[in-house]
């Protein structure tokens, strides 16, 4: 669904939670998201409604109760107008009166905290925190716990993310240089808010001037930054350097081409998110905040920064002294040393933060206080079947990894067996009155996966499928073909059928090439067809101790090497029995295996799997798992080789680079042995035992290349199957 997301604030002037929420709502605006900000405004409006971020001015900067009053009333107005999906408000005024209209308004509410605030009996008891809070660092999160009784459950840490791609050395000096008048000697940045007690490094950096251009004669400190000081501040500063006789101190006022600011400098002074963008830069930073100094920053003070979010709370105070020593030990430095502290710092910031990490941090807090997404998913479940229960397990866990806010509906033949297996909400699938509940109610049609559409079974479940998808838009619901395997559909008015209903559809991802290639042989031309990959590649099985402990408590023997095999009950199995049993026997024979029959779906892997065995001269063993496809994947990472009729059972070996051989019952496994790199058996209804053995020999005499091979390709297939929920994802986003 498409979210709208209102950010409040008390103001968009330069500033650590300022600069914040301005990357995170760039950032959620790019990924689709719809963002509205209110605040007193500043130098930072342009810049978001030239991204496309709409801005209301209110002025929440201050404690005056009137204009407090005048607040509430236009925010009111805003969020009636806005009609958000979330609030998402960043200091205590716009919490406060967000958490007022909350009781009213009943919308989704989150706060950041981004620094600690006095504390007292009045403001604890009006500070609001929303329905859950998101703290910038573990002290933050500890005073929240500790002043203010906020369940530490309901804090999500995360970080000032840095867009490095902005904030970096390779960003020109000259422009900046020129402009500022900077004139060639070191040049120290120090960028803060100009405000109360905020502003103490500022004021500490005026009154030392005189003493650094002493000691580095030609030095210039460039102090960047606007607020209530700021006018204050600056008559100090004409008044030294009028001492000087000439420009020592630059007092640029509040300025958005910060990044520009920094590419001047040669050392950097300051805090919290002002010093990830100084460290971004590639500039050395000396550590010194109105909470606390730390001195030139290098690993040693890493821990301490990141607990307190860069801001040395519980630090002492800096002083002249010890800021003048640092001043001068960075300055001092020789020219590799400046660059390898200057390297180290933004690699801290690229590697730990990031924009798109903030960003997913809030995300994922959101996702907590959204109605809950509806999605209903149709396929074949509850058949005893394990591949395509795989495929719903993956699913599962890749969606509640994904948005944990995502309420999914099953259509199985099994419901209790489902819901009870896979924690998720499940209905019968042939229950026309509750399927059209769950489908009015719910947000979006998962169909799939697997291969739903074809007309080799039946055209009764070709038309069943094709139903549920067209009922979905009835209640004109988003429809995502989910990683499905198409065909074959054979019958004329089928695939006129399969044209027609997937022309609707929003988006189509599928699990091979040429699932594709048979969509538009009908004549399907939706512009959003995917290929991506079997979704059970986002799982794994279980570990090899508990694959051994579980193949031993069913006494299969695992003192010799295990051969694998799948059979199902498929056109000319039944009639090449007697040869199957010849070629597993002659395989377990010269591999010197002992053969275990994986059955895929109850009971009628199992039956053919005993036909089979009765023929055959070796002794082999049953393994079945109907309901725990990771437990049938450890197992299998157990064997030499695996020989498979069933689709999943090859893609379970290849999850666990174990060399396999496939019989093409279907053109699905025809196109995955392709991709694997594996080869073929031939033909059920065309078995010939010989062609078989010697395929299984080429096989197994390339065996370590085999595996190498499916390494690549796994890893490959990974990836592509990862791309089903992002693309998921996106359509709820949209819907």
């Amino acid at each position: 669904m498409k979210r709208t997301i209102l950010m409040a604030l008390m103001s968009l002037d330069t500033g650590g939670a300022e600069t914040h929420v301005v990357e995170l709502s760039k950032e959620l605006r790019r990924m689709g998201y719809d963002i509205a900000i209110v605040s007193n405004g500043g130098v930072y409006v342009p810049e978001l409604e030239e991204a496309g971020i709409r801005h209301y001015q209110v002025p929440m900067h201050r404690r005056s109760p009137l204009l407090m009053l005048k607040s509430l009333l236009l925010l009111r107005r805003v969020i009636a107008r806005e009609k958000p999906s979330l609030v998402h408000a960043h200091a205590r005024i716009p919490a406060f009166l967000c958490g007022l209209l909350q009781r009213v308004m009943r919308f989704p509410f989150v706060t950041s905290c981004h620094g600690v605030y006095q504390v007292s009996g009045m403001l604890r008891r009006i500070s609001s925190w929303g329905d859950r809070s998101i703290a910038v660092s573990e002290d933050i999160r500890d005073y929240l716990v500790q002043e203010y009784g906020v369940p530490r459950d309901n804090i999500q840490l995360t970080i000032n993310g840095i867009d490095v791609s902005r904030f970096s050395p390779d960003t020109s000096p000259a422009p900046i240089r020129a402009e500022l008048g900077l004139t060639g000697g070191p040049v120290v940045v120090h960028v803060s808010r100009l405000d109360g007690v905020v502003d103490n490094v500022a004021r500490l950096l005026i009154a030392l001037a005189p003493r650094l251009s002493e000691e580095i004669p030609g030095i210039q400190l460039v102090i960047t930054g606007g607020g209530v000081s700021f006018e204050e501040l600056r008559t100090q500063a004409e008044t030294v350097n009028a001492r000087l006789g000439r420009r020592c101190l630059i007092l640029t006022g509040p300025r958005t081409d910060v990044h520009q600011i920094l590419s001047a400098g040669d050392l950097f002074v300051g805090v919290s998110r002002a010093a990830l963008e100084a460290m971004a830069s590639g500039l050395p930073t000396v550590m010194a905040g109105f909470q606390g100094f730390g001195g030139l920053f290098g690993q040693d003070l890493l821990d301490l920064a990141v607990s307190s979010n860069f801001c040395f709370r519980g630090c002492a105070l800096p002083t002249e002294d010890g800021l003048t020593s640092a001043i001068l030990q960075g300055l001092a430095l020789p020219p590799e040393e400046r660059q390898r502290l200057g390297s180290y710092g933004r690699q801290v910031v690229c590697e730990h933060y990031s924009v798109r990490r903030m960003t997913e941090d809030c995300l994922g807090v959101y996702r907590q206080v959204w109605r809950p997404v509806q999605v209903v998913m149709s396929g074949y479940y509850g058949f005893n079947n394990l591949g395509d229960e795989a495929i719903l397990l993956s699913i599962q866990r890749r969606l509640s990894q994904v948005d944990p806010g995502i309420s999914l509906t099953v259509l199985s033949n099994d419901p209790a067996q489902t819901a009870g297996r896979y924690g998720v909400n499940a209905v019968p699938r042939f229950h026309l009155l509750k399927v059209r509940k769950a489908l009015k109610r719910c947000d979006l049609l998962l169909s799939g996966g697997g291969s739903l559409l074809q007309d080799r079974t039946s055209t009764r479940s070709l038309i069943y499928y094709l139903s549920i998808i067209q009922l979905a838009r009835h209640y004109k619901k988003p429809v995502l073909l989910y990683a499905n395997g198409i065909g074959p559909v054979a019958k004329p008015g089928n695939r006129e059928r399969v044209r027609r209903v997937l022309d609707t559809v929003d988006v189509i991802t599928l699990r091979e090439e040429n699932s594709k290639t048979e969509l538009l042989s009908m004549g399907v031309t939706n512009p959003h067809m995917i290929v991506t990959a079997d979704p059970v590649f986002t799982i794994a099985g279980v570990p090899r101790e508990q694959a051994m402990a579980d193949l031993e408590g069913r006494g299969i023997p695992t003192d010799r090497p295990l051969m694998g095999i799948s059979v199902r009950s498929t056109a000319g199995m039944a009639e090449r029995l007697a040869g199957f049993a010849r070629f597993f026997d002659q395989a377990a024979d010269e591999y010197g295996c002992t053969p275990v029959f994986l059955v895929m779906q109850l009971p009628g892997d199992r039956v053919m799997s005993e036909r089979v065995m009765s023929v055959m001269k070796t002794p082999a063993y049953l393994y079945e798992s109907p309901y725990d496809p990771e437990a049938m994947m450890g197992v299998i990472s157990y064997m030499e080789c695996v020989l498979s009729t069933r689709l999943h059972t090859l893609i379970f070996s290849a999850k666990q680079r174990v060399p396999l051989l496939g019989f093409i019952y279907d053109p699905k496994v025809e196109s995955y042995l392709e991709t694997l790199g594996m080869p073929s058996g031939g033909r059920p209804e065309e078995f010939d035992p010989e062609q078989a053995m010697e395929a299984l020999r080429g096989l197994m005499a390339r065996r370590d290349e085999a595996k190498s091979g499916l390494d690549a390709a796994v890893a490959r297939l990974e990836a592509l199957a990862q791309e089903n929920e992002r693309q998921l994802i996106a359509l709820l986003e949209d819907a």
